[in-house]
């Protein structure tokens, strides 16, 4: 079985479109003669790039738009892609921050506040795997609306329960522009977890300084509060847009709002997974992104993404489940696929399984067919609970044997699970003006509410629509800080 990485965070396209030769070209590249397999950039074009498979060369090309990363080794936008062949020799790394964070100290580190391991991958509370529960957290980026929500509530269709009789439940990290904030606050309603992933969706807020990331989170969380009628207080966990932190300015962020996590960092492909952790010391595995915080941020959980692969790495490797595209799109191959990338947990440590999705993966019927079945095989197990992000933290913070689990408050059925009053039946929808940033074009964008609608579209420094341009003013707790998380003299 061989997947074939992709990387397309906002654009919809037809996988139909993702030609794949599997014929051997004539071309004079020649494998790496150390390396066995692999995917490296093509010498001609970055449009196209070498799958090594036992040191044969196969021609493959990125979809239309896309140009191949030779360091991240998959295909994304040309603004992004670092085009090859790259030099394998590391260059100089100039101005490279302190990291003044301390290995692990398992004698310091206690739970409830605190969690780390040498490797990352230890059972918290030194409990055996075969005595836990698996869990798994369905997580879903960017906008919802029409293109995803029916799709959403088919996966949690009230049917599929835990062990325990209650419903799956998922989080969603959410992002402005075109969400449907009447379907949100369903989503809201229903008990699934509400995060944010930034309002505009930026390139480049890694580099941001602290009032960029103040504008595009706790924005976020404001509009969601006007519009979906979800409680500050619910909203605890955010991510990072196109997986990239923002350094120790993020973290920074995350503490004087008051959040309890981020899920923002990829662990690279490793044979047994990385359970979450603390940012109370350093970081136990390798930051692909280079833009990881690098001091501590005692108390803050960080819930990473175990990098995604099948064995031998034939087909690359991949945060995101929609950037692993099965080479024949077959239902059955999707659901044999995730059983081989799930059984890495469920036999081993049983770190949390991490699930990421994109609207993406809901335009292909076999990929959403094959993820229907995996859900309903997955869930006969007696030990494997689908959760949110949240509840999985409430577990971590004081682990249980599974003849346990019905103590766990935050697992239970007859506790209130709505983070949103209930929906209204008929919405409004809204017309409104927006400036589009930067440029003197103003344009119509359309929102659904249940509340009023609003005199302008919401947006970076006017969550509630006001349109006065810079109204809001968030109160933080914290002295102002730098990009780089340092805290700055205003005098």
């Amino acid at each position: 079985m061989r997947i074939y990485v992709v990387n397309d965070f906002n654009k919809l396209f037809y996988f139909s479109h993702f030609h794949i030769s599997l014929t051997a070209q004539k071309e004079e590249f020649q494998c790496p003669s150390n390396i066995a397999n692999g995917n490296y950039a093509d010498p001609v074009t970055c449009r196209r790039f070498y799958q090594c498979v036992d040191g044969f060369p196969y021609l493959n090309r990125c979809p239309s738009g896309l140009y191949f990363d030779d360091v991240q080794k998959f295909c994304t936008f040309k603004d992004e892609a670092k085009c090859g062949p790259l030099s394998t020799t590391p260059a100089t790394v100039t101005d490279a921050p302190v990291d003044k964070a301390q290995k692990c100290n398992t004698e310091e580190c206690q739970l409830p506040y605190c969690f780390c391991s040498k490797d990352g991958t230890q059972i918290p509370g030194g409990l055996e795997a075969d005595k836990i529960p698996q869990m798994i957290m369905l997580t879903f980026d960017g906008a919802v609306n029409l293109n995803n929500y029916d799709h959403y509530s088919k996966i949690f269709n009230g049917k599929r329960k835990n062990p325990n009789g209650c419903n799956i439940r998922g989080t969603f990290f959410l992002s402005h522009e075109y969400s449907n904030y009447q379907q949100i606050q369903h989503l809201a309603y229903a008990g699934h977890e509400i995060a944010t992933e930034s309002i505009s969706q930026q390139q480049g807020l890694q580099d941001k300084g602290y009032e960029e990331w103040v504008g595009e989170m706790i924005g976020m969380r404001e509009i969601l509060r006007h519009f979906s009628n979800v409680s500050v207080n619910d909203v605890v966990g955010m991510r990072a847009p196109f997986l990239k932190p923002g350094r120790n300015t993020q973290y920074k962020v995350i503490e004087d709002f008051g959040y309890i996590y981020d899920s923002s960092i990829t662990v690279p492909p490793v044979p047994v997974p990385v359970w979450p952790y603390t940012l109370d010391y350093k970081i136990s595995h390798e930051c692909k992104s280079g833009t990881c915080p690098s001091k501590t941020f005692p108390g803050v959980w960080e819930v990473p993404l175990n990098t995604h692969y099948v064995e031998g790495f034939e087909g690359g490797h991949c945060p995101y489940l929609d950037q692993c595209v099965l080479h024949n799109l077959d239902e059955n191959e999707v659901f044999e696929w995730l059983q081989e990338d799930f059984s890495r947990y469920y036999e081993q440590n049983k770190a949390p399984y991490m699930m990421p999705f994109h609207t993406n993966w809901f335009q292909t019927k076999a990929l959403t067919n094959g993820l229907h079945k995996f859900l309903d095989w997955v869930l006969e197990l007696p030990d494997v609970y689908a959760l949110t992000v949240t509840q999985m933290l409430q577990y971590m913070t004081d682990p249980k044997e599974m003849r346990e689990i019905n103590t766990i408050d935050a697992w239970k059925c007859d506790k209130s699970v709505a983070v949103a009053p209930k929906p209204c039946n008929i919405w409004n929808t809204c017309a409104l003006p927006f400036k589009i940033p930067e440029q003197n074009i103003t344009d119509t964008r359309y929102m659904e509410t249940c509340r009023e609608c609003p005199n302008v579209y919401p947006w970076l420094g006017d969550a509630g629509g006001t349109g006065i341009s810079g109204r809001d003013n968030y109160i933080f707790s914290g002295p102002v800080q730098d990009a780089d998380g340092e805290n700055v003299d205003e005098n």
